[in-house]
């Protein structure tokens, strides 16, 4: 998905305008063309001030190419003010309330509890590095760990992660 130039400059003021000076992720992300559909998600979705608070959080950050992998159409319906919960139900699947950094992630696969509570990821790491699988019981694989902010960390991701049925995990 395309964003508008003036779009973009509306969700980076948005986003920078109460914690200029701070290292968040959000600041991290609206600072880096390659999010800008997810910060357009997370502007959408309500979450900013909570994601440029103290945290800790772990952000699962899909790039723009795996926004644009889903279903045609399927960003602009989410982005939609009626659809503020499904889309807020997706953007916290993508979301830990700790900071897990790479080294933090125990070896083999091992469940973990997203903010979006009722669902689960399996996350495993091994020496190819680290992959998660979600709902679909398709693979993310974090293609760059340890992006550090104030309040946590960004590891990049090449999907979307979709709830659900809970991925197996063995």
């Amino acid at each position: 998905m395309k964003l508008s130039t003036t779009l973009k400059a509306a969700v980076l003021v948005a986003c920078t305008g109460t914690a200029a000076s701070a290292n968040t992720i959000v600041n991290n992300a609206a600072g880096d063309d390659r999010f800008s559909t997810l910060v357009a998600a997370v502007t959408a979705a309500g979450l900013v001030e909570t994601l440029q608070g103290e945290g800790p959080f772990t952000v699962y950050a899909p790039v723009n190419d795996a926004f644009a992998a889903l279903p045609q159409g399927t960003v602009e319906t989410l982005l939609k003010p009626e659809n503020k919960d499904q889309l807020t139900n997706l953007l916290l699947y993508q979301l830990d309330d700790r900071n897990l950094a790479a080294a933090d992630i125990p070896a083999g696969s091992n469940y973990f509890k997203p903010a979006l509570t009722s669902e689960r990821l399996c996350i495993t790491k091994s020496s190819d590095g680290v992959m998660i699988a979600d709902g679909t019981g398709e693979m993310a694989n974090v293609v760059i760990a340890d992006i550090k902010a104030d309040n946590g960390v960004i590891h990049v991701i090449d999907k979307v992660l979709l709830p659900g049925t809970r991925p197996d995990c063995h």
